[in-house]
């Protein structure tokens, strides 16, 4: 697997589709990291770590819905394998005039946007989440 946040998002994007309580994902610190900013910001319910079927460790999402339908409404990778998009503190895109997030892997941990600002870090855009 080449982009293994890539892989969860859609995951994620996948499960909401078809209304799906739980999904599960190969766990890894960097997905856990972005998990735990999607759960700070109330995106889903929360994660825990397990043992998956084939015996390797694994991360199961509590998705989160509102009425039926899903929190998250779009689910977007900014920053790729193939084009690593980095940006300074003035730059972080905010996403859909504040409404949404983005979620940027800075030196001092992978944090929302509002976080990088206001620590004035930039970094690597890893996602955003509307």
């Amino acid at each position: 697997m080449n982009d293994p946040i890539a892989d969860m998002l859609t995951r994620i994007r996948n499960s909401q589709l078809r209304g799906k309580a739980t999904v599960e994902t190969p766990a890894s610190k960097l997905r856990a990291w972005v998990l735990d900013v999607l759960a700070d910001e109330g995106y889903i319910r929360g994660y825990e770590k397990m043992t998956g079927k084939d015996g390797h460790p694994a991360l199961s999402i509590e998705l989160k819905y509102y009425e039926g339908t899903p929190v998250i409404r779009e689910l977007k990778r900014v920053s790729k394998p193939g084009r690593r998009v980095y940006m300074g503190v003035k730059d972080i895109p905010t996403v859909r005039q504040g409404l949404g997030v983005s979620i940027v892997s800075t030196p001092q941990g992978v944090m929302s946007d509002a976080n990088a600002r206001a620590k004035n870090v930039g970094g690597e855009v890893l996602c955003t989440v509307f």
